[in-house]
């Protein structure tokens, strides 16, 4: 069966899927597997989608998007327009007004003063938070009673919808975190592992990078919700094994990001225990260039900075040639088939964000070697280039997956044609993805010559993604390695645009804006090198009813919502 009907079957399914009348806990449990391990709870301390996404069952942002890109209220009555007057009309501040008789898990009442705190926590110097571009521009916040935040911007913010909202910016308690400002975030291992939240699940145990226990929350706001008594959240393993527990042994309920071949996950549907769906967003598969040098005889502060430029990839003709050898084609064929597109773009949607490059879509080996030849590299007598006594060797990571393990060898066979030796190296997705500072293996400290991963983007407005590339949202020790500016990219020609999208609110400008931003990092430059635009393919059991994937915020964001079809 081709795997683009069962999606359009489990389309079909769910739009005349039986609605839940199920009590809070009457439905038992329900287990989630997610191949990427968790291994911290707290969204601020991790710019894994793994950790962003288990958390976001335990602690809630104020409004979110939903599977459309559409925002919507969550822990609000509605979304603040200028319209209503919850936008001031020049647009340097917005009013969020809480639910009334909201609480936190532990029983004891949300206010603005947990909003407040949660700004500053992220704010803080040399607090490290991995989600800082969502609160550029914000200058202060007031709360002039318990159920109102205002948060004013130093200038007009015409898309003010960044701080709060999605799941990469919730809300957290004050109570438990006052004393984790700053430099003493990551000592706090009890509030980074098991956060009182708002949401429909409780932390009752968590083994980092192996599994989380959480029961239902007795406290959530709607007293029908929700319908599991406990949640079994599994990680590790990989993405073949996830797929087998939930499609053919009926082990699991869900399982995420399905990064297999497209026949491999058509044969598994085969199974009848569970059904595969999909969604396109802005989840970008890409190649980082390091313009810095990741030697280890330097010092951590060293490799953090452009102080000591990569002496081989600080050369654009290099990275270049390095993207045209690479035949994307060939690379959605093996890995995503219907489930993927070859791209040029770090941002591809929407339509109207998604620049006209396709210069990258045809390979052009002949092409990368003239340009190799330009930057003087020459072959030497094993066919590896060399250059002032040096030879083009490049040490090539990312996480351990097939689809990835797939790619790094032909990409390496394509780069070997053109006279690059490559090293190939993967990392267990866990260590990865999770942001210990204390590791010298994940993508933030980035401690290769090029790795190669995907994220994406709350809601459909680029700003703050692209505003991650700014030169003050490079990893660093001060910042306990968090930030998204893994390549140490710093153009004040970038940082000046970047401001200029901030301030700008008429559509198509801001597209204009968000394309040259795009360009500025991919085409212009290939700092980053895209490769596939990735739809999100996951699977759910086939007695699990209410799920309704996002590719916009967290993929489980109405976990609330789900139950068991008797």
């Amino acid at each position: 069966m081709k795997l683009k009907t069962i999606l359009m079957g489990a389309v079909a399914a769910l739009a005349f899927a039986p609605v839940a009348n199920a009590e809070r806990g009457s439905d038992g449990e329900v287990k989630i597997i997610y191949w990427q391990a968790p291994s911290i709870l707290n969204p601020y301390l991790s710019g894994g989608t793994k950790d962003i996404e288990s958390a976001s069952l335990i602690v809630e942002p104020l409004a979110r998007f939903d599977q459309t890109g559409s925002l919507v209220p969550w822990l609000v009555d509605e979304i603040p327009t200028v319209e209503n007057g919850g936008v001031s009309a020049d647009l340097t501040s917005i009013t969020w007004k809480l639910k009334e008789g909201l609480k936190w898990s532990d029983g004891t009442p949300v206010t603005s003063a947990d909003v407040k705190f949660t700004a500053d926590y992220c704010m803080a110097p040399d607090g490290g938070c991995a989600q800082s571009a969502k609160f550029d521009g914000v200058a202060s916040i007031d709360t002039p009673d318990d159920l109102t935040v205002v948060v004013n911007f130093d200038g007009p913010k015409p898309v003010p919808y960044a701080a709060f909202v999605g799941a990469q910016s919730p809300i957290i308690q004050k109570a438990q975190f006052e004393e984790c400002l700053g430099a003493k975030a990551q000592e706090c291992t009890a509030a980074n592992f098991g956060p009182v939240g708002t949401g429909p699940f409780v932390v009752t145990d968590f083994k980092p990078n192996d599994v989380i226990t959480m029961k239902a929350n007795e406290n959530y706001r709607d007293p029908a919700k929700p319908a599991f008594a406990t949640l079994t959240f599994k990680g590790g393993g990989d993405a073949a094994a996830a797929g087998r527990a939930v499609m053919e042994t009926g082990e699991f309920d869900y399982a995420w990001n399905l990064q297999l071949a497209p026949d491999v996950i058509a044969a598994m549907a085969e199974g009848g225990k569970g059904t595969p769906v999909s969604g396109f967003g802005t989840l970008v598969e890409r190649i980082e260039m390091n313009l810095t040098n990741p030697s280890p005889d330097l010092p951590p502060e060293t490799r953090a900075t452009a102080a000591e430029p990569h002496p081989i990839l600080s050369d654009e003709r290099v990275r270049r040639a390095l993207s045209m050898a690479i035949d994307r084609n060939l690379l959605v064929e093996i890995g995503y088939g219907q489930a993927g597109r070859p791209t040029c773009n770090l941002v591809p949607a929407p339509d109207i964000f998604a620049s006209d490059n396709t210069d990258c879509l045809t390979q052009d080996i002949e092409g990368a070697k003239a340009l190799l030849d330009e930057a003087g590299w020459t072959a030497g007598a094993d066919g590896i280039r060399e250059k002032d006594g040096m030879k083009l060797e490049l040490l090539y990571q990312t996480s351990t997956n097939a689809v990835r393990q797939d790619f790094q060898a032909l990409i390496k066979q394509w780069w070997s044609e053109i006279g690059v030796e490559t090293e190939l190296k993967n990392i267990d997705a866990s260590v990865f993805f999770g942001g210990d500072p204390a590791s010298p293996d994940t993508f933030q400290k980035f401690y290769a010559d090029v790795e190669m991963y995907a994220n994406n983007f709350d809601g459909t407005d680029p700003e703050q993604y692209l505003g991650q590339y700014t030169c003050e949202k490079a990893p660093r020790p001060e910042s306990q390695w968090q930030g998204e500016n893994i390549n140490r990219f710093c153009n004040e020609e970038y940082d000046a645009l970047v401001a200029e999208l901030s301030k700008t609110g008429e559509i198509s400008k801001r597209a204009e804006i968000a394309k040259k931003l795009n360009d500025m990092i991919t085409k212009d430059t290939m700092t980053i090198v895209p490769l596939v635009d990735r739809g999100r393919v996951s699977a759910h059991s086939n007695s699990l009813g209410g799920v309704v994937l996002n590719t916009w915020d967290s993929e489980i964001w109405n976990a609330a919502d789900w139950y068991r079809i008797k």
